[in-house]
């Protein structure tokens, strides 16, 4: 008889925590990831599993431009969610469009994680006139609007760099979404790193001679990311939708490759005249992947709070 090898080591000590058993004991979060989940694997294989290459020209068709959904009259079994009004398959645009989505939300995220949690690190540890100095910038940071502070970035970059190339394009939406995202990581690693540094085990390696570099690292930051995965799990969905705000509002990312913003906007042209289609599936897109990492945040949050275990 042939038995099933059991996992080990790490994978085993998961499937036995904590957060594996509150995972697969909580449907909402098994339906919010296999969602999640299907927008990813549906961005990441987009060449592959989209049915057409929507920003293709060679291949764009404007007699087929502003064609229904499949299943309505004068719907087409090849463009089963229609088209928008330069012949683009709509169905294969969310493809693409997420992917782009995706790529800045997540790669904002993690600039504001690496900034906001040096910095936040090094407020809680040292104290003092750094605490004070950095807090301060956090104040002023949050006496803007995100969204404004963004457009700001965002527009003078393009001013200064009017025939860049797209990835110098992409640079600058991911630093202008970063500029106020580090603050909410500063602040919180800053406290947990406030309770951490007065500890027995932090003292005790500050008398044997630890560099403070080597404590923060090696001792207080592992204390402190509880909170900063939950907080980055919930920014994600903050920083797809400011993107689409930024793409909607026109000054996202190129035109030659449109995210779901983008196609909003496309959409909202021509929707009183009838073609709906064209921007209610990229919404209907776009709250479906900020619901589901929303509802993931939150079972993150619960599953990491030692009270409710």
């Amino acid at each position: 008889m042939i038995e099933l090898t059991k996992p080990t080591g790490p994978l085993r000590r998961f499937l036995a925590g904590d957060v594996w058993h509150s995972f697969s004991h909580s449907p909402m979060a098994i339906v919010a990831a296999l969602i999640a989940l299907a927008c990813i694997v549906a961005a990441a294989f987009a060449n592959v599993l989209a049915p057409h290459h929507p920003f293709d020209l060679a291949t764009l068709e404007l007699a087929d431009s502003r064609l229904p959904p499949a299943w309505l009259p004068d719907g087409r079994a090849t463009y089963l969610l229609g088209t928008d009004d330069q012949g683009r398959d709509i169905l294969s645009a969310l493809m693409y469009g997420t992917r782009i989505s995706l790529a800045v939300g997540l790669a904002s995220v993690v600039v504001s994680t690496v900034i906001g949690v040096t910095l936040g690190l090094l407020s809680g540890y040292l104290g003092g006139k750094t605490d004070a100095f950095i807090m301060r910038i956090c104040d002023v940071m949050l006496s803007f609007p995100a969204i404004l502070v963004a457009l700001l970035i965002d527009g003078v970059g393009r001013a200064l760099f009017p025939e860049a190339h797209d990835a110098l394009a992409y640079a600058v939406l991911i630093i202008a979404i970063s500029v106020t995202g580090w603050v909410p990581y500063a602040r919180t690693v800053r406290a947990g790193a406030i309770v951490e540094r007065h500890k027995d085990y932090v003292q005790a390696a500050r008398l044997i001679g630890v560099a403070p570099l080597r404590i923060m690292r090696r001792h207080v930051l592992p204390n402190v990311m509880g909170p900063v995965m939950v907080l980055a799990t919930l920014q994600v969905a903050t920083a797809i939708l400011i993107e689409a705000t930024l793409s909607f509002l026109g000054v996202g990312v190129p035109p030659t490759s449109p995210s779901l913003g983008t196609l909003i906007r496309i959409g909202n042209d021509l929707l009183f005249s009838g073609e709906w289609w064209i921007t209610v599936f990229p919404g209907a897109a776009l709250v479906l992947i900020a619901l589901s990492v929303n509802l993931l945040g939150d079972w993150l949050r619960d599953a990491l709070n030692p009270r409710l275990r």
